[in-house]
């Protein structure tokens, strides 16, 4: 029971480790290639190549630690490259604006009741 128990626990972390892989792919494949160039990271094709990479070993090769190398190349995307990417391509800041103070509602400036 204990080592189905542990299986299934398993199978959830490989189906997250996957998750996250087949996000950062598209959000990779999304974004314009200028904007890599723009936020002086490496190319657009670089990070194709290896999260695609990512995403077939987690499909075809259940290995441990390629899937947990695999995992650091995800969360490299999306705690650097990705707000990077948003930055340089305006969808950076709060919402649609881009920016504001952090009296702004959601239709503008709060001006206390002025």
């Amino acid at each position: 029971m204990l080592m189905s128990a542990f299986g299934g626990l398993m199978w959830l972390i490989f189906t997250a480790i996957l998750v996250l892989a087949v996000a950062a792919f598209v959000l990779a494949a999304l974004a314009r290639e200028d904007a890599y160039r723009a936020a002086d990271k490496k190319t657009k094709p670089f990070w194709l190549i290896i999260l695609g990479i990512v995403v077939a070993v987690n499909l075809f090769v259940p290995m441990l630690f390629l899937q947990l190398a695999g995992l650091v190349a995800s969360i490299v995307f999306f705690v650097d490259v990705r707000p990077a990417l948003k930055q340089v391509s305006g969808g950076g800041g709060r919402g649609r604006r881009g920016g504001g103070s952090s009296s702004d509602g959601p239709y503008g400036p709060y001006n206390g009741g002025r």
